[in-house]
């Protein structure tokens, strides 16, 4: 098969390896038909994940159809079309029954391009395949469904769930790249009063306004200000971190009120400070996370009800073997536009006739 390969900081290639094989009789071969991009890879390719050792295949999202499923898997079988998640779990260890699956220490979490060869190939294997993948509805396309492998979960469990938006708030997201707005479209679910997206960018600013953002607000422009104004003073109720620098953190625990919660959904690769002088008297709740997926099965239902604009969020398309130029178009966001990137696709294997129209 053809991967595509990490093989150091600034380096990786589109090239041949070896098919993967069933090793543990908990593990399933998965056909890939569709993948994305995640700024994680971009992060990876930087060198800034240096548990990624050379020569692994990257990616964590991905559909496609069982091929090879091990003795002890039971929930799959060759020929479903599934979803791949990008958090794997063992399903035995004292997190996974605690149904925080990105804490396993039975051998999962968020392995797959990480640990382990990854989902940006032609055929991937995936560990705990009864607990890592989930049958599709026929409802729900491949370019959608990629989706909900990381940027959905990850925006509603880490973002919108530990934020715990109410009816009624003032929900401010800072950061408009993809986990950004999914973090404004499944905020929306709660009926908050308003959704705040802070961003540089306009074309991020303004795709917040299609799913959902009642206001937006350069970051560059005292952006806190605004906050303030809409709320008479007191502050945001949540307010979602969705960059991952320390000044975008920093510019969070300015915006919440009182008794206000700060849910940190970036990935932060430099120290932030947190200004205790400031926020200890203030009864604010700040989380952090890593998704854990087990909000997957309700995402997926709400998305085969039409409920969830996965599709607004995807800006390019490429074939599976245009990796290289894919990674060029979304590692240039700024310039290109890009949000998400779907490579490959829904795999057609019938043909659908209209009826007569009466």
């Amino acid at each position: 098969m053809k991967g595509y390969v990490f093989h150091g900081p600034g380096q990786s290639a589109w090239e041949e390896m070896p098919d993967p094989g069933i090793r543990e009789a908990t593990d399933a071969i998965v056909r890939v038909d569709a993948v994305t991009i995640c700024g994680t890879d971009l992060h990876i390719l930087k060198g800034d994940v240096p548990e990624v050792r050379p020569g692994t295949v990257l990616g964590h999202e991905a559909v496609g159809e069982i091929v090879e499923v091990g003795g002890d898997v039971r929930t799959v079988r060759p020929g479903d079309r599934v979803l791949v998640s990008c958090i794997s779990a063992c399903g035995r260890c004292r997190y996974c029954r605690e149904a925080m699956y990105g804490q396993c220490r039975g051998g999962g979490g968020w392995i797959l391009g990480h640990l382990i060869d990854g989902t940006q190939a032609e055929y991937v294997r995936v560990p705990y395949a009864d607990l890592s993948v989930h049958p599709l509805p026929g409802a729900v396309s491949s370019e959608d469904a990629v989706l909900l492998a990381d940027i959905f979960p990850t925006s509603y469990e880490v973002g919108v769930l530990n934020g715990r938006v109410r009816p009624g708030d003032t929900v401010v997201v800072v950061g408009a790249g993809p986990v950004g707005l999914a973090a404004v479209a499944t905020a929306r679910l709660f009926s908050p009063e308003r959704v705040i997206a802070v961003d540089v960018a306009a074309s991020r600013l303004e795709a917040a306004r299609k799913l959902g953002a009642e206001t937006v607000a350069d970051a560059r422009e005292a952006p806190e200000q605004l906050v303030a104004d809409l709320t008479d003073g007191l502050g945001a109720d949540v307010v979602i971190e969705a960059v991952g620098v320390p000044e975008t953190f920093e510019m969070c625990t300015r915006m919440v009120r009182p008794g206000g919660r700060v849910a940190n959904v970036g990935v932060h690769g430099k120290p932030a400070t947190l200004h205790l002088e400031d926020l200890w008297i203030k009864n604010v709740t700040i989380t952090t996370g890593l998704v854990d997926t087990r909000s997957t099965p309700t995402l997926l239902r709400m998305a085969a009800a039409g409920r969830l604009p996965t599709s607004q969020l995807v800006t390019h398309t490429f074939p599976l073997d245009s990796m290289q130029e894919a990674y060029d178009v979304f590692g240039n966001a700024a310039e290109t536009g890009a949000l998400k990137i779907v490579l490959g696709g829904q795999r057609h294997d019938s043909v659908a006739v209209r009826a007569e129209q009466r």
